[in-house]
């Protein structure tokens, strides 16, 4: 990357996770309750990957989609502000997909099968919101078209940039990004950014959002870390997160998903910095539909490459396209 590396980046990734055949995304929103969900729906079924890297998850249904699990297929993934109060909305999407005949056939009974995960929100947001009816909702009006970005769904009332208290916090979102490879095969990512660290444009490494000092000024959030005078400001684990899902139509095994989830996160710690801390619960779910080219190893790398460099872009979008938000300024706003 040569001119600007965040616009060309973008310009790369440039389309979304719902330009994945056999996905459709949805989003509840509750702007006064500053939380909300989001529902990435494959009615018809996807295998299923994840990776929990973060110190602090909230999670559902995650054993379900190891490599070492029998069932093959998931029907949806959910992503939910509420911190733990908000797994409970994934009751909502089972019983949206139920009313609808979609699940994992048992013996001719369809069980609907929904991964989850939760970022803390608990700041800004209202814990009794999201619920299974708002989740419901999220599921009705899902759609292929580009999902909202910003502070919308699980963004809602996500914040970044932590390290210096509230008063420097920074609004964080949801962010979507997604590309189509040489062969044909498509790749999208979507993520709720909710992050303890700052964002950096991958490509040139530039400070986008960091902590805020009392004068305002922006800071970088690993260099305060490795200051040997640094002394964070209390932060109870768990206060934070950064969640998503990736999805492709390549036809993929659950050891290789896995690897696909696994590859979301060097996509998080080229633009989240740090990453993975001891207050984050971050978590990446793959869904691959199947619809697409069966994968060589090659195919496979090129897949993961992808991967990361959606979800970089994804997370760039996260904080370029929130909105203000329960006192906490945007960047739009600085």
């Amino acid at each position: 990357m040569t001119t600007d590396d965040k616009t060309e980046l973008q310009n790369w990734a440039r389309g979304s996770i719902a330009d994945v055949p056999g996905i459709t995304v949805g989003h509840y929103t509750d702007a006064h309750g500053a939380t909300g969900c989001t529902v990435v729906l494959c009615k018809n079924g996807a295998v299923a990957g994840v990776d929990v890297r973060g110190a602090s998850p909230g999670t559902r249904e995650t054993d379900l989609v190891r490599p070492s699990s029998t069932v093959q297929k998931v029907q949806a993934v959910l992503l939910s502000g509420g911190s733990a109060f908000g797994l409970n909305a994934a009751e909502g999407v089972v019983r949206y997909l139920k009313d609808n005949g979609i699940g994992h056939d048992a013996r001719g009974i369809k069980i609907p099968l929904v991964p989850a995960a939760i970022l803390f929100d608990l700041s800004t947001g209202d814990p009794t919101i999201p619920g299974p009816d708002d989740a419901y909702e999220a599921c009705a009006i899902a759609s292929n078209g580009r999902p909202d970005e910003g502070s919308v769904g699980a963004g809602t009332g996500a914040t970044v940039a932590k390290l210096l208290g509230r008063a420097g916090f920074v609004k964080g979102g949801v962010g979507t990004a997604g590309m189509v490879l040489g062969d044909g095969t498509t790749v999208g990512a979507i993520i709720a950014n909710n992050a303890v660290g700052g964002v950096h444009d991958a490509g040139s490494g530039r400070l986008i959002v960091g902590p805020r000092n009392t004068a305002g000024d922006m800071l970088d959030a690993t260099k305060m870390i490795l200051a040997p005078d640094w002394e964070p400001p209390a932060m109870p684990a768990g206060t934070n997160t950064t969640i998503g899902v990736i999805a492709t139509d390549a036809s993929l095994s659950k050891s290789q998903a896995a690897r696909v989830a696994a590859a979301a996160h060097d996509g998080l710690a080229l633009a989240v910095r740090p990453a993975h801390t001891v207050h984050d619960g971050d978590t990446f779910f793959a869904l691959a539909t199947g619809t697409g080219n069966e994968v060589t190893p090659t195919d496979l790398d090129r897949i993961t490459a992808a991967v990361a460099m959606c979800v970089a872009a994804a997370v760039v979008r996260s904080v370029t396209e929130a909105t203000g938000l329960a006192g906490v300024p945007a960047l739009r706003d600085l």
